[in-house]
């Protein structure tokens, strides 16, 4: 199995982890071999619920035994599709009250994009340094790193970017902006959170210059930061919410939201303004409406501050520099890359499941599920601090 997935998988990287999975179950992914690893990845934050969630599994069961892909987007009326988006709207603020459902979280950011210059007729998109959005070629186009970029171009032209954080630089939003794309939480720059009143400052610089503001919350969204959604805990509203990752239960899903009167040009001059064959697929409708509806009923959203304390009293350790980050959407960062490396790949020797951020190297990600256990935390983070003891006995040796 390991030789045909070199020879015939298409791979990311030359040095995939190559983990051979049998199964995996609650927070854990068993090995062919039949070993058991703790997941503090949850699919890079896409199981909210953990491996195999009950609810999910019953959830698509049920839907298989109906009906599959009958019709492209948007023609049909589909119950789970319809269910979902009328429980999201109620979860979200006014006007955010209409939601395309999309396949991935990049596509819903290629959707918003569209959206944006749609609604305002303008062409300039700003975004942010160290910004990372998906990977097809609008969302690459917001992407904030030149290096991931070059070999790509040309892009989607009249994009321009701006620090993070940096309120010096929202003078830059103009009446020639169409939108501005921030993610709440920097996810590949190291889960870089906004500085006291930053969003609502790029709120107000919107509404001045009448631009629009997306917020990317593909990883934070569905309870990570222990609201719904991430920009729920910095008191603003966006014109254009966009998720994906944690809300299919660990199907494939993304969906952006915005205002009726905003998502209606899409039907309309010219017609068929975004459309896609298989978003809103019943069955992963029906996993996302069970994800939503049991972390919306459950306590799962403000246990993730509670486990967050749990993680970093116990994260405490000279090779740790920081945490960033806030609930479940935490990054341990250290003083280089190769102590990061050495972290995530001795941990997975002694049974935990780490991994890296896109941009920042020497970031360590932990973002398991929302179900995972106080002992199951402690027991990750003593696996954690065994390895970082172990790296600092090898480093101080003559």
């Amino acid at each position: 199995m390991k030789q045909d997935f070199f020879t015939y998988q298409a791979q990311t990287t030359p040095h995939p982890l190559a983990l051979e999975v049998s199964h995996a179950k609650g927070s854990y992914i068993y090995s062919e071999k039949g070993k058991k690893y703790l997941d503090f990845v949850a699919g890079v934050s896409a199981c909210s619920l953990g491996h195999s969630h009950p609810k999910v599994v019953q959830a698509v069961k049920n839907q298989l035994d109906k009906y599959l892909h009958v019709m492209v987007y948007g023609e049909y009326i589909q119950k789970p599709a319809v269910e979902l988006t009328k429980l999201l709207a109620s979860h979200l603020p006014y006007p955010l009250e209409k939601t395309y459902l999309t396949n991935s979280g990049t596509e819903a950011i290629e959707g918003s994009l569209k959206l944006a210059r749609r609604v305002t007729g303008r062409s300039e998109i700003i975004a942010a340094k160290h910004a990372y959005h998906g990977n097809t070629m609008g969302s690459m186009s917001v992407m904030g790193y030149e290096e991931r970029k070059q070999a790509f171009r040309p892009l989607i032209p009249d994009v321009r970017f701006i620090t993070f954080n940096q309120t010096e630089d929202l003078n830059q939003i103009t009446e020639n902006t169409a939108a501005i794309i921030l993610e709440t939480i920097q996810g590949g720059a190291g889960f870089i959170t906004p500085k006291k009143e930053y969003l609502k400052k790029v709120r107000d610089r919107c509404d001045q210059v009448g631009a629009l503001l997306i917020l990317d919350e593909i990883q934070p969204g569905f309870g990570r930061t222990g609201m719904l959604f991430g920009f729920q805990n910095y008191n603003i509203i966006p014109d254009i919410v966009v998720m994906g990752k944690g809300m299919g239960g660990g199907l494939p899903i993304g969906a952006f939201t915005a205002s009726s009167k905003m998502m209606d040009l899409f039907q309309d001059h010219p017609k068929l303004g975004h459309i896609t064959t298989f978003g809103g697929n019943p069955v992963i409708a029906a996993a996302a409406l069970a994800t939503l509806q049991e972390i919306t009923q459950s306590d799962l959203m403000a246990e993730a501050l509670e486990k967050e304390k749990l993680i970093r009293s116990l994260l405490i350790h000279p090779l740790i520099k920081e945490i960033r980050g806030l609930g479940l959407m935490l990054a341990i960062l250290v003083s280089s890359a190769e102590i990061a490396t050495k972290i995530v790949l001795e941990s997975q020797e002694k049974g935990l499941i780490l991994f890296w951020l896109l941009f920042e190297p020497k970031a360590i990600r932990i973002t398991p599920p929302l179900t995972i256990s106080r002992e199951e935390i402690k027991e990750g983070c003593k696996i954690i601090l065994a390895v970082l003891d172990q790296i600092q006995e090898q480093t101080s040796l003559p």
